[in-house]
């Protein structure tokens, strides 16, 4: 599904004017930083550029970084500024960032801001001199310089994220790189030319190419991942973009997102939406959320290669109703629905760094968005994912912001429940990405430099548990086995153990994560041969090694997993045609992990649409099998999927519903 975001960027534009000056030449480049006195060890590196090791970001040393920040947005908009800068003080909200443990800030600019100044052209923004008294007389560029200053007293570092095409606080929903007099070759000289004026500033550490390309099938234009050059191809557009800023400066992290459709196995960019029998032919996710390209054509950045992060975006109910908000979820359901096949299988195979992007929401309104902020939270503290919090800005409209409406006061449940578990901490301080400069800066008392955290072997655990035992199956059907495998063991504790399946000789996936040593494996099929095994993860984010593996063949047949009931009922009727809803309960002992209902439409009536299930129709008879998000069902729990129809509506006599 489509995510209609209403216009996260919306403007105080009746407080900040902002009118174009005559062009300007751009002010120079800024001099290189000054030096610092080491905060600990002189052998630290002299510079902050990071790059990437398998699953891990480092330093130049190779010393493992986290990088936790927020977004705050303004330059993207028609103000070409900071939004908040007609009421809070510029520095005074970039301290507190720091101070409050916020080592990066993804900062959404356009391609035709980056376009104007490359032209030399920059605006006055009217803000506010009394709160910002500093500010007078500079245009936005000379604004944003001084701002990397002030990253820099602070032990900031900065993500640069071309947000849209256009400067425009709803820019974002145009679904492309691309657009109006903003071609793709202007796409990716506005990259340069923002890599060449500041190859030599280590403040900015990363360049996210761009924001939530997305669009669905059949929709012109719509972004698509594949391994063509055609110009929808955001795969070949941000690896293109990446190339050209790495031959400018090879040591700044490339970042890359998602799109929104993903073609289904035997399917492609051609075809439709879906079949005729309405079952859908794309996986669809969040904009900007949809990784699944990735694994069938990697982004590929040549001989720098280590400096490509992948970055989705996640949201919860109270952006859009997504499909698997709509039945019971939690965090294990949402891992293995929705985030796995979507982006954490490439942390999990240690493919490449992620940084989400964008997540963040109101919070105390919704208990179904509080349990997917929370459990996203607990996902990223788990597995120690990178991540910029959306956002700083209380004028965001459907997630509001850290800071409260004056650009003042901080949201203190926000960001003490759901931010600040899940930023980088060591020894109850914050760490800064800057080896010289304390994150708060250097008279900070709450931050540390990252030479701080890491002088007199201040190391964090870096013990891996050991090998789980061989996984030995029971209770196995065929769709279905229980395994079970003796406790790993680890100098501090083990957290979680991640089971992987593999058939044949397909590469082993991970299925399934559990806090405990079993795991019941559903979705299988009768007659096939699996081979799985398990491996343990400590609190720090160490892997053990895999366990010895086992294999289960599954018995042919029926799944003899327990039954499953359905009721069918019509909850509203008109002239000609009728809505309804059947309840597919679980009535037995254990959980089902997928189930099908079937009936004859009795005479006179047929079946028009389904939601929340998959209808196909032969001879009259209707086939309806779960949506991956509802398909597990707990012992005497129930699920529902809705319809229209034609006719009367009336109950058919051969209802069944067969579970797995």
């Amino acid at each position: 599904m489509s995510v209609k975001r209403t216009v996260r960027g919306v403007a105080l534009a009746a407080c900040v004017a902002v009118g174009l000056s005559t062009p300007a030449t751009a002010t120079a480049a800024p001099p290189p930083r000054a030096a610092l006195p080491p905060a600990a060890d002189s052998a630290a590196p002299a510079a902050d550029w990071l790059h990437t090791e398998g699953n891990k970001i480092v330093d130049e040393a190779g010393n493992q970084v986290w990088l936790t920040g927020v977004n705050w947005f303004g330059f993207n908009a028609t103000e070409r500024v900071f939004h908040g800068l007609w009421g809070g003080n510029l520095e005074t909200i970039t301290r507190q960032m720091a101070e409050r443990g916020i080592n990066t800030v993804r900062v959404p600019i356009s391609t035709q801001l980056l376009l104007e100044w490359k032209a030399g052209q920059t605006v006055m923004p009217n803000v506010n001199l009394a709160a910002n008294p500093e500010l007078a007389g500079m245009n936005n560029l000379q604004i944003f310089d001084h701002w990397l200053d002030l990253c820099e007293k602070y032990g900031l570092k900065v993500v640069l994220d071309v947000h849209s095409a256009e400067a425009d606080n709803a820019g974002h929903v145009y679904p492309v790189w691309y657009k109006g007099t903003v071609t793709p070759e202007q796409f990716y000289q506005g990259w340069e030319w923002v890599t060449a004026r500041y190859k030599d500033n280590d403040t900015i550490v990363a360049m996210d190419i761009k924001n939530e390309p997305h669009g669905q099938p059949g929709e012109s234009p719509r972004a698509k991942w594949d391994g063509s050059t055609d110009a929808d191809n955001w795969k070949n557009a941000c690896q293109t973009a990446g190339r050209r800023i790495l031959a400018i400066n090879p040591k700044v992290l490339i970042m890359c997102e998602g799109i929104e459709a993903y073609p289904r196995p035997g399917k492609n960019w051609d075809s439709p939406k879906t079949n005729p029998d309405l079952s859908p032919n794309y996986y669809n996710n969040w904009w900007g959320g949809n990784l699944r390209g990735a694994k069938d054509f990697p982004v590929d950045l040549g001989a720098n290669q280590d400096q490509l992060v992948y970055s989705p975006h996640d949201y919860g109910p109270l952006v859009y109703e997504q499909p698997w908000f709509q039945g019971a979820f939690d965090k294990a359901s949402l891992t293995d629905d929705v985030w796995r096949p979507n982006w954490l299988y490439l942390h999990e195979g240690n493919t490449a760094p992620l940084l989400i992007g964008e997540w963040g929401g109101r919070l105390g309104q919704d208990a179904r968005q509080d349990k997917w902020l929370k459990a996203l939270r607990d996902l990223i503290g788990e597995y120690k994912l990178h991540h910029t919090f959306w956002c700083l800005n209380p004028n965001s409209g459907d997630t509001g912001g850290l800071l409260l409406d004056d650009w003042k006061t901080w949201d203190e449940t926000k960001y003490n429940q759901i931010l600040k578990p899940v930023l980088w901490q060591h020894n109850g301080k914050f760490v800064s990405l800057d080896h010289q400069v304390r994150l708060g800066g250097n008279t900070a008392t709450t931050g540390i430099s990252l030479t701080e955290r890491y002088a007199g072997g201040s190391e964090d655990d870096t013990v891996a548990p050991t090998a789980p035992g061989r996984p030995t199956a029971s209770a196995v059907t065929a769709n279905a086995a229980t395994l079970t495998w003796a406790a790993s063991t680890d100098n501090v504790g083990v957290t979680s153990y991640e089971v992987l399946r593999a058939v044949g000789t397909a590469p082993a996936t991970v299925v399934g994560t559990v806090s405990g040593t079993s795991y019941r494996a559903g979705n299988l099929s009768g007659d096939t041969t699996y081979t799985f095994t398990v491996r343990a993860r400590d609190a720090a984010g160490n892997v053990s090694a895999l366990s010895p593996a086992a294999t289960v063949t599954t018995p042919a047949g029926g799944s003899g997993e327990g039954g499953c009931a359905a009721t069918y009922q019509v909850t509203n009727a008109w002239q000609g045609g009728f809505q309804g809803e059947i309840q597919v309960k679980n009535t037995g002992t254990a959980q089902i992990n997928s189930w099908t209902v079937t009936w004859t439409n009795p005479t006179g009536t047929a079946i028009s649409s389904v939601w929340n299930g998959r209808l196909s129709t032969t001879g009259g008879k209707n086939t309806v099998s779960n949506e991956p998000y509802n398909g597990k069902v707990a012992a005497q729990a129930s699920t529902s999927f809705g319809f229209t129809g034609t006719g009367a509506g009336s109950a058919p006599s051969d209802l069944s519903c067969v579970a797995s």
